[in-house]
């Protein structure tokens, strides 16, 4: 994003790690006055799984990371606890999704809500005009439509947009994204020659806290007697039951692994039902679906979809997208028809639109049709 040469005031979201190490540096660099945030989410005690690897964003090893560069770079840094935000805005949503026969994104909701909008409240509050942040991702004002545009990172291999599309028009207003033009390879490449700690910090892959990857152990950790109440369904092949589950919850569509049956073919999970407490199976021609409803719509690019036009879809966050039209069929809510059949469309998480490399909105996906 282009903004002035004036010296003003950003404040720059540090988790420790080396890309919003480096977006900090920068911000410098460039002549604004930083003020450094690291946002502590949650407490190990209080979701477990940590196995005492102690060092994602959130932990004392990624606070001191954080605060080291701040040091280095002479700029004031602080910690603010927004676990009880984070608490009851990503994780309870997390798991009543979960339990809702849903697979949840929640890094989508988490960057709306907590490291946008609570940390755009906590800028104002410090007379910050904007928040930065180690996105790989774009963002321009367009001056035809006024409209700020969410684009993808240079970097393919790392763009974020997918995860963003939730942003608001004033959130976006309010952005910089350093490395929106770098890769990851030049990002650990510009940290060495600046000498920060976090140059060859280990990426983490998993959501950030569920440490252990094990989300059937949180899920049972926050649901007192849940193994209980979901354990012991049936599992659905063509209407007749084939075998047991052991917990709805602990299933996602497509799934292949650790379904405990043996059969002729191999078989996947099809859907998921909680009211019946059942998993439906079938052969993987049956996960082709040619068109989904999606609902919890946010537009960027345009205040509407247009029907004549084709666009690329994503259904998941590593998907590369595919060809799709675009209905409006309700508040809040899209149908979204692909050109070709999509695999393992999955309730829960987000269908994200794409023009070129521009974020056109998206859309949290409710059902699928065949």
């Amino acid at each position: 994003m282009s903004v002035g040469t004036n010296k003003r005031r950003v404040v720059v979201a540090m988790s420790g790690g080396v890309d919003s190490s480096l977006a900090a540096a920068m911000m410098v660099e460039q002549g604004f006055e930083v003020i450094g945030i690291t946002m502590k989410t949650y407490d190990y005690e209080d979701i477990g799984g940590n196995d005492g690897r102690d060092s994602s964003c959130c932990s004392l090893d990624g606070i001191n990371m954080a605060r080291s560069v701040a040091a280095q770079f002479n700029f004031p840094h602080y910690v603010f606890d927004f676990s009880k935000k984070f608490r009851q805005e990503v994780i309870d949503e997390f798991i009543s999704e979960y339990l809702a026969g849903r697979t949840p994104n929640p890094c989508v909701t988490c960057n709306r809500k907590i490291k946008w909008e609570h940390l755009i409240e906590k800028a104002r509050s410090l007379d910050a005009d904007f928040i930065c942040t180690g996105h790989y991702a774009r963002v321009r004002l367009d001056g035809t439509s006024g409209r700020y545009i969410l684009s993808r990172g240079r970097d393919s291999a790392k763009d974020q947009s997918y995860a963003l599309y939730r942003l608001t028009q004033e959130s976006l207003s309010r952005t910089i994204f350093p490395l929106a033009e770098m890769t990851k390879q030049e990002v650990r490449e510009l940290s060495g020659k600046y000498g920060l700690a976090s140059a060859n910090k280990p990426e983490s892959y998993e959501i950030c806290f569920v440490a252990d990857n094990d989300y059937a152990r949180l899920l049972k950790d926050s649901v007192p007697g849940l193994g209980d109440h979901v354990g012991d369904g049936s599992i659905i092949l063509n209407g007749k039951v084939i075998g047991r589950h052991h917990g709805y919850p602990f299933y996602t569509i497509g799934q292949r692994k650790g379904l405990g049956i043996s059969f002729e073919k191999p078989l996947y999970v099809k859907s998921i039902d909680p009211i019946r407490n059942s998993v439906e199976v079938d052969v993987e021609a049956s996960l082709y679906s040619s068109s989904l409803e999606a609902e919890h719509v946010s537009l960027v690019k345009y205040d509407h979809f247009q029907e004549d036009k084709t666009f690329k879809g994503k259904i998941r966050y590593k998907d590369g997208g595919a060809d799709c039209t675009v209905k409006e069929i309700g508040d809040d809510r899209i149908e979204v028809h692909f050109l070709k059949p999509r695999r393992a469309v999955t309730p829960g998480q987000s269908v994200v639109i794409y023009e070129d490399d521009d974020v056109v909105g998206g859309g949290v996906i409710s059902s699928t049709i065949q």
